[in-house]
């Protein structure tokens, strides 16, 4: 049998310290429970969390748009086109980008995360216009999407892209953080990546002066896909 090497090492160490589930921080977590649901003012049906949504990214200098699953893609197609978008980068395997990448016109060229990121660097920050990416779900009252990078569509397509395009799904909206890690289950194992993004890239780290796009994409499109079988749920 061989000898373990330095990082089976150290993952067992961490396994092995991993903390056990007590009847204090089973008693915490009730208490951080009851705390969020007595803060919350009965459950919002899935038009209120819609507009709860929009409101709040729009609020962050997001721009919004709410349509069905068959009207989206076109609706998408037609703004990036109006936006001058030539490059659009996206995961091809996936139902939603295939669908908005049968939608663009001619002029717009869709292209997929194929390679590692050493083999095209410079064309992937100097030619690529837009990223689209699907978010796992959304949170209502911050206006936040829940990306889950994975190898088709890495943390790079949200983030490299002057603009980022991203679909969230209104059944996946959640009210509050809260909420979203106790839905998710969260603390039963998280991806090794889950990204929060609310807004587009901002800071006001220079004079206090607030700008765009400094570490990230300068606009952020959200689409809302509304399912009308659950309109008023």
């Amino acid at each position: 049998m061989s000898t373990p090497g330095a990082r089976e090492r150290m993952l067992g160490r961490l396994r092995a310290a991993a903390p056990v589930p007590s009847p204090q921080t089973t008693e915490l977590d009730h208490r951080i429970d009851d705390h969020f649901a007595a803060r919350r003012a009965g459950t919002p049906t899935t038009d209120e969390r819609v507009a709860t949504m929009q409101a709040a990214l729009q609020g962050l200098h997001a721009e919004v748009w709410c349509a069905d699953a068959t009207a989206w893609p076109a609706l998408i197609a037609t703004a990036l086109a109006e936006a001058g978008v030539k490059r659009l980068l996206l995961d091809p395997a996936s139902a939603a980008g295939a669908a908005l990448a049968a939608a663009l016109p001619a002029g717009i060229e869709a292209i997929g995360y194929d390679r590692p990121i050493e083999a095209w660097k410079s064309e992937l920050f100097d030619t690529v216009d837009a990223g689209f990416t699907v978010a796992r779900s959304g949170i209502a009252a911050t206006g936040t999407l829940v990306l889950a990078p994975d190898a088709g569509s890495p943390r790079t397509v949200s983030l490299v892209p002057p603009l980022h395009v991203a679909l969230v799904r209104a059944s996946t909206l959640h009210d509050d953080l809260h909420l979203a890690a106790r839905a998710e289950r969260w603390a039963d194992g998280m991806p090794t990546n889950l990204v929060l993004v609310s807004g587009p890239s901002k800071t006001s780290d220079i004079q206090q002066t607030l700008a765009y796009g400094a570490h990230g994409p300068r606009r952020l499109w959200v689409v809302i896909e509304t399912d009308p079988l659950e309109a008023g749920q």
